[in-house]
């Protein structure tokens, strides 16, 4: 038996600690964007950058809101992950993304059209923000991209023998 842990735990804890590097006061979301069992990019939601750090400029309440109540500022984990592959000419087609937080609504629309082949999310958005389900992953799901919750087991995965 193998102590080697599977790439589902090593992508989904690097998502975790991704999240960590977040300026948002609201949430820390990470995303781990892989192909053929290769890291193609990484993200974290926050605002662009050379904008401003809500953590910095807003610690209290953070950034604005926009006219739907949501950050006036903020890139999600997913669209960072996806916009940096994209922009360094990347290939994001059939790879698989690991997020903390399952995708919403937007992100899955952009998820899909990028032609990402499957999503594997730590926590539910649709929890998170108290709505009665998750709008994302029943849209990806609903056009053939597999979404699932991860199941596995975070502790210890990073623990050296």
């Amino acid at each position: 038996m193998s102590n080697r842990p599977a790439f589902d735990d090593i992508y989904m804890e690097l998502a975790v600690n991704l999240a960590k590097r977040s300026h948002c006061i609201k949430r820390h979301v990470g995303a781990v964007l892989t192909k053929d069992t290769r890291i193609i990019s990484i993200g974290y939601n926050g605002p662009p950058s050379g904008t401003h750090n809500c953590d910095e400029v807003w610690p209290q309440a953070g950034c604005p809101r926009d006219s739907k109540g949501g950050c006036s500022l903020a890139i999600h984990a997913e669209q960072n992950a996806i916009l940096y592959a994209v922009k360094n000419k990347m290939s994001v087609e059939g790879a698989t993304l690991y997020v903390t937080l399952s995708p919403c609504l937007a992100c899955s629309r952009i998820i899909y059209s990028m032609g990402i082949s499957k999503v594997i999310y730590l926590k539910s958005y649709a929890v998170f923000k108290r709505l009665p389900s998750d709008e994302g992953v029943d849209f990806l799901n609903g056009f053939g991209v597999m979404c699932q919750q991860y199941q596995g087991v975070l502790e210890n995965v990073t623990h050296m023998i």
